[in-house]
C-alpha cells in the first residue's frame, strides 16, 4: 500500500497551504543529500519532494483526496477515459469471467455491479455516465479561502508622520509591515494571506490593519498640519528672539518676535505632515510663556519697577 503524502509531510488532511509548505521546508532542510548521503535518506528526501509536488497544487490535492495513490491514472476523475481509450481495458478482468454488468450474480471470480453500465462509468469518469434514462453530475467544491481578520496597529506619532518599516505579533505571529508616510488615524492596511487558516486546504485569509496613533508628549495633529506648544521665558516673549524647532524634516530655527505673548500662534510653512497627494502641511507653533517656580527678592523687585514703569490693563475689556 502506498505510504500517505499527509504522513510522509507529517500534517493532517485538513492542513493549510501555508502549514504543508512549513512542514516541507523543515523535512527538506532535515533530509537533504548534501546533508546524509545515504540512500535512506536519499530516498526519503525523494518522498517528502514527490507528497510536496502534489499537496502543493491545489488541483492535484484535491484529485489525491478523492481517488488516493491513483488519482494520476484516473486523469483527475473529469477529463474522460484512461490513456489510450477503452480499447486497453479487460472487461472480463474487470467484471470476472462469467460476471453480469448490470443486477443479477456473478460468476465465479466476478461481481455484481449494482445500477449497471451507468454508475461504473459513472465512478471511472467523475460522472456523465447513467443507466435507465438517469443522469447525475458530482461537483466537488473548490477550496475555500480562510476568514479576513480585523487588528489595531497602534503606532507613534513620529512613525505615522514619516512612515517606515514596523513589526508587530498576531496570535503569537511575528508579521512586518511598510508603513507609508502621512498615514492617518482609522487608514486600513491589507496583508494578503496572512489571516485565518481555510478549513478545507485553500489559502490564508486577509490580516486587515486599523491605524490607530498614539499621543505624543508634544506636537499634535490636525489634518495635515502639526501642532506644537512651544515655552519660551519672559524675556524671549519679550525681547524677541530665535529659537530652535524640531520637526519631522529635521531641527529649523523659529524667530519669536518682540512683545509676544502666551497663546500666539506662529506658522513654518511646509514642515507639518507629507501627503501622497497635494502639498505638505504645516508646523503651527503655539507660544507659552514660563514662569519660574520661585523668584528671589531682588528679581520681584525688578518685576515691580518693570510693572509701574509699563502699565496695562489686560482684562479691561474682559466681559461676559
Amino acid at each position: 500500500m502506498a505510504e500517505d503524502l499527509y504522513q510522509i509531510l507529517g500534517v493532517s488532511r485538513n492542513a493549510s497551504k501555508d502549514e504543508i509548505k512549513k512542514a516541507h521546508r523543515k523535512l527538506a532542510l532535515k533530509y537533504h543529500p548534501d546533508k546524509n548521503p545515504g540512500k535512506d535518506a536519499q530516498e526519503r528526501f525523494k518522498r517528502i519532494q514527490e507528497a510536496y509536488d502534489v499537496l502543493s497544487d491545489e488541483e492535484k490535492r484535491a484529485a489525491y483526496d478523492r481517488y488516493g495513490s491513483d488519482f494520476e491514472k484516473i486523469r483527475g476523475g473529469h477529463q474522460g477515459p484512461p490513456p489510450g481509450g477503452f480499447d486497453g481495458l479487460d472487461l472480463e478482468q474487470i467484471f470476472g469471467r462469467g460476471g453480469k454488468a448490470a443486477g443479477g450474480g456473478g460468476g465465479a471470480g466476478g461481481f455484481n455491479f449494482e445500477g449497471g453500465f451507468g454508475d461504473f462509468f459513472e465512478q471511472i469518469l467523475g460522472g456523465g455516465g447513467g443507466g435507465g434514462g438517469r443522469t447525475r453530475t458530482t461537483q466537488q467544491r473548490p477550496p475555500q479561502k480562510g476568514a479576513s481578520i480585523r487588528h489595531e496597529l497602534e503606532l507613534p506619532l513620529e512613525l505615522a508622520v514619516r512612515g517606515g518599516a514596523t513589526e508587530f505579533y498576531v496570535n503569537n505571529e511575528k508579521l512586518a509591515v511598510t508603513i507609508p508616510p502621512g498615514v492617518a488615524d482609522g487608514s486600513k492596511m491589507r496583508l494578503r494571506e496572512q489571516g485565518a487558516p481555510s478549513p478545507s486546504g485553500g489559502p490564508r485569509g486577509d490580516l486587515i490593519l486599523v491605524v490607530k496613533t498614539s499621543p505624543h508628549p508634544y506636537f499634535r495633529r490636525s489634518g495635515k498640519n502639526l501642532e506644537l506648544t512651544l515655552p519660551v521665558t519672559i524675556d524671549e516673549a519679550a525681547l524677541g528672539t530665535k529659537v530652535d524647532v524640531p520637526t519631522p524634516s529635521g531641527v529649523v530655527s523659529l524667530a519669536i518676535p518682540s512683545g509676544s505673548s502666551s497663546g500666539r500662534k506662529l506658522r513654518l510653512k511646509g514642515q507639518g505632515i507629507k501627503s501622497a497627494s497635494g502639498p505638505t502641511g504645516d508646523l503651527i507653533v503655539q507660544l507659552q510663556i514660563k514662569i519660574p517656580e520661585s523668584l528671589d527678592d531682588d528679581s520681584q523687585e525688578l518685576l515691580r519697577q518693570f510693572a509701574e514703569r509699563n502699565p496695562q490693563s489686560p482684562r479691561r475689556d474682559l466681559a461676559f
